[in-house]
């Protein structure tokens, strides 16, 4: 829009003309501070555990920790990373007032197999220079993630590879009503289930899995990079699949679960004396 060396007219004439300031074209937008990306991810931890704080109790807790830091600053954070207490649900489950909401069909509902209803989520991940976001798919049964990235991407990478569910399971953000997303679930004849508007249990499965991840892996690594938050979260994800035991299966993974394998080691002690 602005030619810099343009012979005829000068800089000034030309933000002028656009109506625009001159210290606004020059201005680089700035990232967080290290302390403020510090502050969030405090904050997140602190979340992961009470859920339910809002930014005056969450200014509270840091407080309390020994940190100066203000319920205004805390707010704004928090709006940023995408948290709310959990009476109204995070930023990243906002639903758009345009796409439909769909009813919730797990409750009293009996899941006893893979691909009998799978379901996803979105949580953001702290890099030293921001945040990403990720998304992962998870068969409801065996607790196995089938796939995780960005959001449509990752549906039509888990139906390729894993066939389909008999219904599916959302929040209500708009990433997961906007048509992208259910047209492809319509198109594989899937049933479609959406939480309750403010009942973050109805997905409690999905929010374990970021919990486990975020102590497991993110808060131990303080990735620097987005490469290197990919490389370790792969890893970590695979480790969960595959080596991770579960205490609901009784020591298995769950990919021995949604692959329907036998324990793979010795039983707990309570079995062998059963036997």
């Amino acid at each position: 829009m602005i030619e810099p060396y343009n012979d005829n007219l000068s800089i000034t004439a030309q933000c002028r003309l656009l109506s625009i300031s001159r210290s606004g074209l020059y201005y680089a937008p700035k990232g967080e501070s290290p302390l403020n990306l510090k502050f969030m991810r405090l904050i997140d931890e602190q979340f992961l555990r009470t859920p339910f704080y809002g930014s005056r109790q969450m200014a509270r807790h840091l407080r309390r920790e020994g940190y100066c830091i203000g319920r205004h600053r805390v707010r704004r954070l928090m709006r940023l990373m995408g948290i709310e207490a959990i009476y109204q649900k995070p930023r990243t489950s906002d639903p758009h007032p345009d796409h439909k909401i769909y009813p919730y069909l797990l409750r009293n509902l009996s899941i006893t197999k893979p691909n009998q209803v799978w379901c996803t989520d979105i949580t953001y991940i702290p890099i030293k220079r921001g945040l990403l976001y990720l998304v992962a798919i998870m068969d409801w049964h065996s607790r196995k993630v089938l796939s995780w990235r960005f959001c449509v991407e990752a549906l039509e990478e888990s139906l390729m590879i894993h066939g389909k569910p008999e219904i599916f399971n959302t929040a209500q953000g708009s990433q997961f009503t906007s048509c992208d997303f259910t047209d492809v679930l319509k198109a594989h004849e899937i049933k479609i289930s959406m939480d309750g508007k403010g009942r973050w249990m109805d997905n409690v499965f999905i929010e374990r899995l970021w919990r486990s991840m975020k102590y497991e892996c993110v808060y131990l690594k303080a990735f620097e990079t987005g490469a290197q938050a990919r490389a370790e979260i792969c890893a970590w994800m695979n480790f969960y699949n595959h080596q991770r035991p579960h205490s609901t299966f009784n020591g298995r993974t769950p990919n021995e679960v949604y692959n329907g394998m036998k324990f793979q080691g010795c039983a707990p002690e309570h079995q062998r004396q059963a036997a």
